[in-house]
């Protein structure tokens, strides 16, 4: 019979609490119990996404407003400390990576397949539903995906930004032989740059403002890199492409300028993949580019049955997820780690919290 639980659980955890803009504090709470179905998790290694960021600067993303004190994170890894009744598919002491959002599996878009769409989605750190940066979190033992030995707890945490890229790429339809402009160097934006290489993508551009992450893309998977601030991307890309433009161009980098210079850049009959959350909550297009060219435009939310794949992927060494990580904080260190990023400052590329 499986053990039920890990020995010595404690009573009580630490958790990172924000209570306002740039107001995150350490509490102690209890530590929750699974129910049926579900499994208690000693969480292991959690990702700083750029959401998370969003809410610590602004309080908002959208109409998704931090209105009481709310523990944020979402890209995790876990082991399994406990199991809820009737749990038989996981093992106490096992390293997952854990899906972030619990879809309803009831409403339309869950039947259709899309449960990245539903409207009751329950997300970890999304207001009012609590995150993970804490010791313990309980989640539905079917978000939980068993990592095979040789994926370490803080590769297991990069899946979540890897699912979103795989998604954004799966959305695209992207060709072998296809050229890709990619608009920002933060995670998603390297992480889609890779998968875009990976999936046939015969020419890699990147647009990046930050000379350290312009450095890290080239190295890694970009052909050219452009910096926005002293060039004009479009006439950097018209130019390397001898006017055409690019096949596909993924907007990550959520400015507000960079819809129209992904419009602007891409070929006639091309496609614009909107993955970047702009803080002004509003996107802008020349009406004339995008109906003169006839332009594909498609706006990415999250993501959808991709744990599997960039499980193997992770397994098979064909994507370096880990290597963006430059930074290791304790949780104590969320504070300071909202503001590495905020600030682009340190070299920062990916910050891991470690409970």
């Amino acid at each position: 019979m499986k053990p039920k639980q890990f020995t010595n659980i404690p009573s009580t955890m630490q958790v990172s609490v924000l209570h306002g803009i740039r107001d995150v504090r350490l509490e102690t709470r209890a530590v929750p119990q699974p129910g049926p179905g579900e499994v208690l998790l000693k969480v292991a290694a959690v990702g700083v996404c750029g959401s998370d960021v969003h809410y610590y600067t602004e309080g908002r993303i959208g109409n998704q407003v931090v209105s009481q004190p709310i523990v944020m994170g979402h890209e995790f890894s876990a082991t399994i400390a406990r199991l809820g009744a009737g749990v038989e598919e996981l093992s106490i002491g096992q390293l997952v990576a854990v899906e972030p959002a619990i879809s309803c599996g009831e409403c339309e878009p869950c039947r259709m397949g899309h449960p990245n769409l539903c409207p009751n989605v329950r997300f970890c750190g999304t207001p009012p539903i609590d995150g993970v940066f804490s010791e313990y979190c309980v989640m539905p033992a079917a978000n939980c995906f068993p990592l095979p030995a040789g994926i370490s707890a803080e590769a297991g945490a990069m899946l979540e930004p890897l699912g979103v890229a795989l998604h954004a790429v799966n959305l695209s339809h992207i060709k072998p032989g296809d050229s890709v402009a990619v608009l920002g160097a933060g995670p998603i934006g390297i992480l889609t740059a890779m998968v875009a290489r990976l999936s046939g993508a015969r020419r890699v551009y990147v647009s990046e403002p930050l000379a350290y992450r312009r450095d890290f893309v080239l190295s890694k998977v970009a052909d050219e890199v452009i910096d926005p601030i002293t060039q004009n991307p479009v006439e950097v890309i018209q130019k390397y492409t001898g006017g055409r433009g690019v096949d596909l161009v993924f907007e990550a980098a959520g400015s507000d300028n960079t819809p129209e210079q992904a419009a602007e850049m891409v070929r006639i009959g091309g496609k614009v993949i909107l993955i970047g959350i702009p803080a002004s909550d509003s996107l802008s297009f020349n009406a004339t580019t995008v109906r003169r060219k006839g332009l594909t435009i498609i706006l990415v939310r999250r993501m959808k049955h991709t744990y599997p794949r960039t499980i193997q992927m992770l397994a098979d060494g064909v994507v370096d997820a880990a290597s963006l990580i430059t930074h290791r904080l304790p949780l104590g260190g969320v504070g300071q780690a909202m503001e590495l990023i905020s600030q682009y400052s340190g070299g920062a590329i990916k910050v891991i919290i470690q409970p």
